[in-house]
């Protein structure tokens, strides 16, 4: 199970299910533009319509995601969002 904070519905969710899932299983960072249009969303904040998730990789191991929601992701958000996490990658190798 994945394990992320937000709504008590959205405690623990499973990898390959929703963008959180998705980011979890595939080691991929997902930026989706409209929650509604992603299949198998799971809506655990209904004011959020835009998300953007990364995993969080140990020794080839997903431990967790970092996920944010949002009405809109800007450009200038995703990135800044992408140099924190370089920054956390960086952080993490010297670990």
């Amino acid at each position: 199970m994945l394990f992320r904070s937000g709504l008590p519905a959205c405690v623990r969710i499973p990898f390959g299910r929703g963008v959180c899932g998705t980011s979890a299983a595939e080691q991929t960072t997902q930026r989706i533009e409209d929650v509604h249009q992603f299949p198998g969303h799971i809506a655990c904040d209904a004011a959020s319509n835009s998300e953007i998730v990364s995993p969080l990789v140990k020794d080839g191991q997903t431990i967790g995601v970092d996920n944010r929601l949002s009405i809109r992701i800007t450009d200038g958000e995703a990135e800044s969002y992408r140099m924190l996490l370089d920054q956390l990658d960086r952080l993490r190798q010297n670990d």
